[in-house]
């Protein structure tokens, strides 16, 4: 006898999908409705039990409501090989309305009972131009989170401190603010007049400079007149002897 067709609507239908690479959890969202007026109990079995955490396993969707199932695939070493074997089966059937144990009715349950859906697994592996953009990627969101965590503790800062306060450390921020401007203006005006001084010393040593030049060339000046002159008494007196 053919068993009924399922009532519970999956998204994915067909397939999960897992991108790896596969060196840290891989996790994937089963959704499943019940589109019913009736509760539904279900199951979620897979035939690597092993290599994959489903959470919720198993329990009771309420009519007209649905729920999110994680699977999540646990670290390997990636074999293309092997994944055909993975596969996913939602197993399901009509709550009693009197239902008060769900493992009881599932040992009750007829074989006629029961409905099921089948899902394949499918491993993606990126290519080298997605795993660098990954790693791009990755690195803008931690610099938001460092200057967002900033924000928040800054904001969380100013919301603990009452309005008196808020305003004493504004007002200190302010007569600080006009201490840096005062010390600028002071150390800018100390340059201007150190730079007036230095003029002013070079302009008065210079004409003292020239004077102490002059001074010494007129005095180089009348000791070769005062030689000359020596040397013209000591020629005549000479002269005289000889005559």
């Amino acid at each position: 006898m053919a068993r009924p067709e399922q009532v519970l609507l999956l998204e994915p239908q067909f397939e999960l999908r897992f991108r790896g690479p596969f060196t840290d959890v891989v996790t994937t969202t089963l959704k499943l409705a019940n589109p019913t007026d009736r509760n539904v109990c279900f199951k979620v079995k897979t035939t690597a039990p092993r290599r994959y955490c489903v959470r919720p396993n198993s329990g009771v969707i309420d009519a007209g409501t649905s729920i999110n199932v994680s699977v999540m695939l646990q670290p390997f070493d990636y074999d293309p090989n092997e994944k055909s074997k993975h596969k996913f089966m939602v197993q399901s059937l009509l709550a009693p309305p009197d239902m008060t144990d769900t493992e009881g009715v599932w040992k009750d349950a007829k074989p006629e009972d029961l409905m099921d859906s089948k899902l394949r697994c499918v491993f993606e592996m990126p290519t080298e131009n997605e795993k660098t953009l990954e790693m791009d990627s990755n690195k803008i969101p931690s610099s938001l989170s460092k200057s967002e965590s900033s924000t928040l503790s800054m904001k969380s800062m100013a919301s603990s401190l009452d309005d008196g306060e808020v305003k004493k450390i504004m007002e200190e921020c302010k007569r600080l603010q006009m201490e840096v401007q005062r010390l600028r203006e002071e150390n800018k005006q100390i340059r201007e007049d150190d730079g007036l001084r230095m003029r002013k010393s070079t302009v008065m040593s210079a004409p003292h400079s020239s004077q102490a030049v002059r001074v010494k060339d007129e005095g180089l000046s009348s000791r070769v007149i005062a030689l000359i002159v020596l040397f013209f008494v000591v020629g005549v007196i000479v002269g005289k002897l000889a005559l």
